[in-house]
């Protein structure tokens, strides 16, 4: 399989992981309704077996149901795995004593002592000062629990100063875990994604498929697909879903060229960006085993630019 190394050498990730939001979460994606846990034990299974064995979860997915679940399909697995999870800023966490805790109750739910990747999930500063913050995660790298530090959702200026900050303990910043994919290229205009190429700063790509948007399913024609909260998401209405037919159209037509499906094709263009490690997620184990398709391969350059412009236009 294809490789992707993130900034400190001893960890090595393959090209696409598999976001865990939806294990254990009900309010947003319904888990106990008509998926549960024999469903993403099989997602984690294929997603393995198909080479892709780097897992991003966080304390706060399902109330940390998603880092125990992870925990259990651990101990059935011989293959090495690698694991990232988040810390939350919340305000009554003002010191470092408080980010070595909460580190220490996601190891304890995921049943590891040590994790690839830990980041934090917002840029939030309550009581706690980024400075404060940096320091505690650089000295978890040292006591060897953490591999590499990451951050989430923070902009180019603040990517750039927890960098500084983690500089100064010779801890590199691994990764910026923000929204991107086809139909949201934000990053591409406020400078995150050219300083994190810069800083040699891997993307993290949550909500690659736009929660489902990029895989074909939803047409203005069957909308009654829609479930959830994406009901009420404006790029699920009958206009919305209508304004990417011709993303849709090229991706479908690509997937065609290729023999793989609009979502393996949406996933390989971000992969094919400099420095972009697509996270999306798997409920079960046809859609671990379509995401796991968009590796060992890659779209054209021509292809790729062409479904780059299309998709600009919406």
């Amino acid at each position: 399989m294809e490789s992707s190394k993130i900034a400190i050498d001893n960890v090595s990730l393959p090209s696409l992981g598999i976001g865990t939001w939806s294990w254990g979460d009900r309010l947003f994606w319904g888990y106990g309704s008509d998926y549960g846990e024999t469903e993403v034990a099989r997602a984690f299974e294929t997603a393995v077996a198909n080479g892709a064995t780097f897992f991003d979860t966080a304390e706060v997915y399902g109330l940390g149901e998603s880092e125990r679940l992870l925990g259990r399909f651990l101990k059935r697995t011989s293959q090495p795995v690698q694991i990232a999870t988040k810390y939350f800023p919340l305000p009554w966490r003002f010191n470092r004593q408080a980010v070595a805790d909460t580190l220490t109750d996601s190891l304890k739910r995921l049943q590891v002592e040590q994790v690839a990747l830990y980041q934090v999930h917002m840029p939030f500063s309550f009581l706690m000062s980024q400075h404060t913050l940096m320091a505690a995660l650089a000295q978890e790298v040292k006591r060897g629990r953490i591999l590499s530090v990451g951050v989430s959702n923070y902009s180019a200026s603040q990517m750039q100063s927890a960098y500084d900050l983690l500089a100064q303990y010779d801890v590199p910043l691994a990764v910026n875990q923000v929204r991107y994919s086809l139909l949201t290229r934000t990053i591409e205009q406020n400078g995150i994604l050219e300083l994190a190429r810069k800083l040699n700063i891997k993307i993290l790509a949550y909500s690659p498929l736009d929660q489902g948007l990029l895989t074909g399913k939803y047409t203005p024609e069957n909308r009654e697909k829609v479930q959830g909260a994406r009901k009420i998401d404006p790029k699920f209405s009958t206009a919305g879903l209508s304004k990417i037919e011709p993303v849709i159209s090229n991706l479908q037509q690509l997937a065609e060229k290729y023999a793989k499906t609009p979502a393996q094709i949406a996933l390989n263009w971000l992969m094919a960006q400099e420095n972009v490690i697509p996270i999306p997620g798997a409920k079960n184990a046809q859609q671990a085993q379509d995401n796991a398709g968009a590796m060992g391969w890659k779209l054209s350059a021509e292809d790729a630019e062409q479904l780059s412009l299309i998709s600009l236009k919406q």
